[in-house]
């Protein structure tokens, strides 16, 4: 969903587990869909630790207890490990999620992440472990991700810390661009430079 970036702030949903592949994401037997439906994947996403065989809730899992919401995952590192799949991506983006933190991302999901309109967010493990704790004793707790500044903010600490992202896909998130978006936007300059380099 396109979306356009600023500040975010939010409550977290707290996911301490690391290497949490894209499979676990979401499993591959969904991936024979046909359509890129939002809803379907969102509905899937952690299909196979969110429900039970039967296809009832499973009330352990993170995602089904009503103590935590918001926009942000927090997660634990080397998220998005294992295949490329982009409906990972899909499936983070359809259930809500905006932003995803974590201390490390696989190169490939975090491009995804990225091409799906869902920041993610790498901090220090220890600033990672900070947030954990801090959900831990308020689950009410927020989080600022402030895009333009380059910063994320545990509010229940004030602690902060800056983190990276390519200057050509921050601009997209500011803006509500994807890839096309960008080249359509654009499409005059580009014109003009091939006229010149005739």
């Amino acid at each position: 969903m396109k979306q356009k970036f600023d500040v975010i702030t939010s409550t977290c949903v707290p996911l301490p587990l690391e290497n949490v592949d894209t499979d676990q994401i979401i499993p591959a037997r969904f991936l024979k869909a046909t359509t890129r439906e939002e809803i379907f994947f969102g509905d899937n996403l952690f299909r196979d630790w969110r429900y039970n065989a039967d296809g009832t809730p499973n009330k352990d899992f993170v995602l089904n207890n009503p103590v935590y919401s918001g926009c942000i995952l927090v997660a634990g590192k080397n998220f998005g490990s294992g295949s490329s799949r982009e409906h990972a991506a899909w499936a983070i983006a359809g259930y809500g999620f905006r932003v995803v933190i974590s201390s490390f991302f696989a190169d490939i999901h975090k491009n995804n992440e990225l091409n799906n309109f869902v920041l993610p967010v790498v901090v220090s493990e220890d600033f990672l472990a900070e947030l954990f704790e801090s959900i831990k004793q308020n689950p009410k707790m927020e989080v600022e991700v402030d895009l333009p500044r380059q910063t994320v903010t545990n509010k229940a600490t004030g602690r902060q810390e800056p983190f990276e992202i390519n200057g050509y896909k921050k601009h997209c998130l500011i803006n509500g661009l994807d890839d096309i978006d960008f080249l359509v936007q654009n499409q005059g300059k580009t014109v003009e430079w091939e006229q010149h380099n005739k």
